[in-house]
């Protein structure tokens, strides 16, 4: 295990030594190894000044012998997966944490599960975390996956949050084929049945920039489904449950650029990194901050501008 930053190495052994890393932080300055392993992000250009040479967050997943079996991405520096998926992707199952809020339902033959996966069900800004909704199905009963033939209930599952919970596409198992005598080919899954719904928070619900705003959400799931034998099928059920998640604020290095948002401040002092970076980023690009430093101003002030609009707006109505 180990990790690839542009950062230089006295930056990341001081990170390593104040936050306890054991496994080596490679410091690729030039984004060499970033640019070979064609993760550079684009998105960032020379004028984003201290951005400039990040790749996209991620994380390769390989077996013994160097084969990638797994690799998590995203399309922005402020989105990252939970240490606990690449666990799991290592081990080949899922595991959920006892500890981390979870609901039950179903009925004497059929298990229901609604959990949440990764960072014991806490809700941060960019983290991406699961909501597992797991059937336990006896042998002989199966529950459909889409598409389904008129009269039959393929699985559903709705999620429902306060705004600012941004939901990823879901990532379900893939499903066996069943040909029933008179009816179409069927989707179906049996057994232990995981479907996984990612999700996080931005800024509008957790940000990196102000206090938490409340301490917990309330977040809804209904599962329509329907159980049936090689036969004969059970009456369709919809369950809805509610599952509260603590809000948890996020790491940030201990600069004045990040100070005094009621975020969790790291335990050692980021300037001297900062002013590093700053030195050689000028070094490289003599114009890149002050064009960065006149787009950020410009986009407050239209930021501040449409606020100011959208206030009016509403008075007149």
């Amino acid at each position: 295990m180990y990790a690839i930053s542009y950062d230089d190495p006295e930056t990341l052994a001081e990170f390593a030594e104040k936050q306890g890393v054991h496994f080596p932080l490679l410091s690729d300055i030039d984004s060499k190894v970033i640019r070979q392993f064609g993760i550079l992000n684009e998105q960032v250009t020379r004028n984003d000044a201290l951005l400039y040479g990040i790749p996209y967050p991620g994380v390769y997943v390989t077996n013994e012998t160097g084969t990638v079996v797994a690799k998590f991405f995203h399309d922005s520096y402020k989105k990252r997966e939970s240490p606990e998926f690449y666990i799991d992707a290592a081990l080949g199952r899922l595991s959920l944490d006892e500890k981390a809020p979870q609901v039950s339902g179903g009925d004497q033959d059929i298990n229901l599960t609604i959990a949440v996966h990764g960072g014991n069900g806490t809700v941060r800004q960019g983290i991406v975390r699961h909501l597992v909704v797991r059937f336990e199905l006896p042998e002989g009963l199966h529950i459909y996956g889409p598409p389904v033939p008129e009269g039959m209930i393929a699985t559903q599952v709705t999620i429902q949050g306060p705004e600012g919970l941004a939901l990823m596409s879901p990532e379900l198992p893939a499903t066996e084929k069943l040909t029933l005598p008179g009816v179409a080919e069927l989707n179906v899954w049996h057994g232990t049945v995981d479907l996984t719904y990612p999700f996080y928070a931005t800024g509008e619900l957790a940000s990196e920039c102000r206090p938490l705003d409340v301490p917990s959400i309330d977040v809804k799931v209904t599962v329509r489904y329907q159980a049936c034998t090689d036969r004969e099928c059970l009456l369709p059920k919809t369950e809805s449950f509610t599952l509260s998640l603590d809000l948890d604020v996020i790491d940030i290095p201990a600069i004045d650029l990040h100070k005094g948002h009621g975020q969790r401040e790291g335990n050692y002092d980021g300037a001297p990194a900062l002013k590093r970076l700053l030195g050689r980023k000028i070094k490289q690009n003599p114009l890149g901050l002050p064009i960065f430093l006149i787009k950020s101003l410009w986009l407050q002030m239209g930021a501040l501008l449409r606020k100011r609009q959208q206030k009016k707006s509403q008075n007149k109505q």
